[in-house]
């Protein structure tokens, strides 16, 4: 039985960089019918290294590659070729979202988000500054760090929602919608 790809980036978020890891592996043991292919953007490698889930992340999936350009691997191509199911990003910085909300795609993942809106492939994001506030995060030693969610990068999260074939979401817990969606158990 051929699998059904599904595309996965991962940008320089820490924050709930763990549990989408843990959610995407749960994804992966629950539907044997699809490849998880994993993209990672340059900010994400040193995240995944820092988080200490590099070595994890490419024994536990067998499909891993790594950002050398915007078109490198050519992410963009295959998307718009609609060679996945769909493309979902998961943890999203604020850096990301700003640069997709404004079109500016000179990272493997921002231009890749935009060729697949542009080529009407469903586009799921999951970015770390979903609403105004105060929010707290835990660094890779357990401690927590206190960060302040601006105006200016909320704004970026609510235009990129409002955009074509993308859908912006805050949790983990809606993966599990998102695939379930696409694959009925």
């Amino acid at each position: 039985m051929k699998k059904i790809k599904v595309a996965w980036g991962i940008t320089g978020a820490g924050e709930k960089i763990e549990e989408t890891y843990e959610t995407m592996l749960n994804i992966q043991k629950i539907y044997d019918n699809i490849d998880i292919r994993i993209y990672v953007s340059k900010a994400g490698e040193q995240v995944l290294k820092y988080y200490k889930l590099f070595k994890n992340i490419k024994k536990d999936f067998n499909n891993v590659w790594f950002e050398i350009n915007s078109n490198s691997p050519f992410l963009a191509g295959d998307v718009q070729t609609h060679q996945f199911e769909f493309l979902i990003i998961a943890p999203c910085t604020s850096n990301s979202m700003a640069k997709i909300a404004n079109r500016i795609g000179d990272t493997l993942i921002t231009n890749s988000v935009i060729m697949g809106q542009k080529s009407q492939v469903p586009i799921y994001i999951m970015p770390v500054d979903f609403k105004e506030g105060t929010t707290v995060t835990k660094i890779p030693n357990g401690d927590d760090l206190i960060l302040e969610l601006t105006e200016e990068d909320v704004e970026s999260v609510i235009k990129v929602g409002t955009m074509k074939n993308t859908t912006v979401f805050e949790n983990t817990e809606m993966i599990y919608e998102i695939f379930e969606k696409y694959f009925k158990e």
